[in-house]
């Protein structure tokens, strides 16, 4: 069961890189994603389904997407948010709790518990827990979240998930979404897919229903502190917005006037992009600048900026004549926005569904996501086409494979809803899951990620632990990192002060045992070392085995090396020099890096078979060199940022 639930656990970490590729418009590196179906998977009679959308229903259950109101207010501002108490720039926390004398305890206690884990002042943290734990005990359900956090961590006090799923459950109940989040995860790592999807399914809604109006990004950058057990310190280099080396000279060459430049500049503050924060002003300002000197890549963008009314007043007439610019410049992406301002009659004559088809079309035949996305929301709805459900789904699965995010939540729902699709809650669950962690929830990681490159760790772990316990694999794995590496420090809050080094061992391993549930191999490697060394925890081979093997699952090579090793010496498995040998051979085949520490081990093997009794077989050399199992020889798992 672990494996088949890794496996599909590889499929979700695939969709969440393909949200992001798909918000990013330069070409990126990313991990190649393809959601493939056979027959069965189709519903033949799905036509007759009497929970299909109607095109004239005002009742579209979110499957009509053309409607005609942006959303008024920015689901961001949940009682547990802490963005506010981050970012001086951002609204006030909402005013809906009945108890402002709680709602005032709560923010002071948060606020002081991210000045305090910053401080290293473990003090100052058990007195900020304990305002957070009064304002709880008064009902304000952002206060409930965080203690929720603060015991299942087994900060300041007896780690208790059971108490921590309890107090979530009342935050949740109250409309927190983080808290939402949080028991969503822990729905889905029980596999109770019935429960998991139904909150899922409202965090993806809210997530997409934000990304149109957020002063934040609609692509988090997942970034990774560590490639393997060392820094990620290209990565890192990146994400240091206006203090980066290469934005810098972008900048400069922007101002002198490079069309190129121009462009890349405006799309760095239109996504937020490296570090930076979302600026659509600016965004707007160095598009128009690169249009000015005939870069066309940005005629879209003003389109969009000012039918979105990014930065500008919205403006449907001046929208079309930057997206037909576009369009005759065959960015075929233009055509996508020319087709909504067709169905909905917005900044031309009339509507006109037929010349809108049409614009989806060209846009398809160009193999661009949002095209397909556009027919299949047209063929299952019926709008201004005969309904095709099983042409809307292959043409929303084309948009999926892209990576479109609207997409990947609509098909979703036909899995959920079993229209079209036979109904898949397993399946239904991580493509929500994908979209949900787009939310504006996932801004904590920037602020985890800025004060990590300030060299503020303390406040650094606090925020990724706190994501880590919302379900993203990042935050989980970039928390148990900083425990690792800064255990020596003072960051890490135990029960009562701070931990104790079995606290902190006990506490990464809970963390990356959550992260390689969700496909981190490199996760599943090192909680086989820790179980291989005796690191944290008692020394257990049959527990290291079932991590190696856990991590072969995902082709590591170095996992795979060590249970050769570990079949040659009978350590947690069978001592079988043949099978030694497979997982030898296999390690090269996954990773070419790995033939030098091969050759040694077949070696090795070859004296072990050849001259057992020889005192070559007790040297030194070789027994040091197997006994590190080649850990610094094979390059560990390679993570892309994907980023530019």
């Amino acid at each position: 069961m672990a494996r088949v639930l890794h496996r599909r656990l590889l499929l979700l970490a695939a969709v969440s890189f393909a949200v992001v590729a798909s918000l990013l418009r330069p070409a990126a590196a990313v991990r190649p994603f393809v959601l493939v179906l056979s027959g069965e998977d189709f519903l033949k009679d799905s036509a007759a389904h009497p929970s299909l959308p109607s095109a004239d229903s005002t009742d579209d259950d979110g499957w009509d997407d053309f409607a005609d109101d942006s959303p008024a207010a920015d689901p961001l501002l949940s009682p547990s948010s802490w963005v506010p108490l981050l970012d001086p720039a951002s609204p006030p926390l909402s005013g809906d709790e009945t108890d402002s004398s709680a709602d005032a305890l709560f923010v002071a206690g948060a606020r002081a518990m991210l000045s305090a884990a910053s401080d290293g002042d473990d003090a100052a943290f058990a007195t900020a827990a304990a305002q957070i734990e009064a304002a709880a005990e008064a009902g304000h359900p952002g206060a409930q979240s965080a203690l929720a956090f603060l015991t299942g961590a087994g900060m300041t006090r007896p780690a208790s998930r059971s108490l921590a799923f309890l107090l979530h459950k009342f935050a949740a109940d109250a409309g927190d979404l983080q808290s939402k989040m949080a028991l969503a995860y822990s729905y889905f790592r029980q596999e109770m897919y019935e429960e998991a999807v139904i909150l899922y399914a409202e965090l993806a809604e809210a997530a997409l229903t934000s990304s149109l109006i957020s002063k934040e990004p609609p692509v988090i950058e997942p970034i990774r502190l560590h490639s393997g057990t060392e820094e990620n310190k290209e990565a890192l280099r990146k994400s240091r917005g206006e203090d980066d080396e290469d934005f810098q000279i972008t900048e400069y060459q922007a101002q002198r006037g490079n069309a190129a430049n121009m462009y890349k500049l405006g799309l760095l503050y239109y996504y937020g992009l490296r570090g930076l924060r979302r600026d659509y002003g600016k965004a707007f300002h160095w598009f128009s600048k690169a249009v000015e000197k005939g870069e066309t890549r940005a005629l879209e963008l003003l389109g969009e900026i000012y039918a979105r009314g990014a930065g500008v007043e919205r403006n449907y007439t001046e929208a079309y004549k930057w997206l037909a610019l576009a369009a005759k410049q065959q960015h075929y992406s233009a055509y996508n926005g020319l087709g909504y301002l067709y169905v909905k009659g917005y900044g031309v004559e009339k509507k006109n569904l037929t010349k809108a088809k049409e614009l989806f079309e060209l846009a398809a035949e160009n193999k661009e996501a949002g095209g397909h996305y556009n027919l299949g929301v047209l063929y299952l709805k019926g709008i201004g086409v005969k309904r095709d459900v099983i042409r809307a789904c292959n043409l929303l699965l084309h948009a999926v494979n892209a990576g479109q995010p609207k997409a990947i939540y609509q098909v979703a729902k036909l899995f959920q809803k079993g229209i079209g699709l036979k109904r898949n809650l397993h399946m239904a669950t991580m493509l929500y899951k994908s979209v949900a962690e787009r939310g504006p929830w996932s801004s904590l990681s920037r602020w985890a990620l800025e004060s990590y490159l300030k060299g503020d760790v303390g406040k650094a772990l606090l925020l990724y632990s706190r994501m880590a316990d919302l379900g993203y694999e990042v935050a989980q794995s970039n928390a148990a990192w900083i425990l690792d590496r800064y255990g020596d420090q003072s960051i890490c809050m135990g029960e009562s002060s701070f931990c104790t080094d079995m606290e902190r061992h006990l506490r990464a391993h809970a963390l990356w045992w959550q992260a390689s549930e969700q496909g981190n191999e490199h996760a599943a490697l090192l909680i086989g070392d820790a179980y291989y060394y005796g690191r944290g925890v008692a020394r257990d081979y049959e527990r290291a085995a079932e991590a190696y093997m856990h991590a072969r699952s995902q082709s590591n090579a170095q996992a795979i090396f060590n249970l050769g090793y570990m079949h040659e010496h009978g350590h947690g498995l069978p001592l079988d020099l043949h099978l030694a040998k497979r997982y030898y051979d296999q390690a090269v085949e996954v990773d070419s890096a790995a033939k030098l520490p091969v050759m040694l081990a077949l070696t090795s093997l070859w004296l072990r078979k050849n001259y057992a009794d020889s005192f070559l077989i007790g040297r030194t050399l070789i027994s040091d060199f197997k006994q590190s199992k080649c850990e610094s020889v094979i390059p560990k798992t390679r993570h892309s940022t994907n980023i530019y």
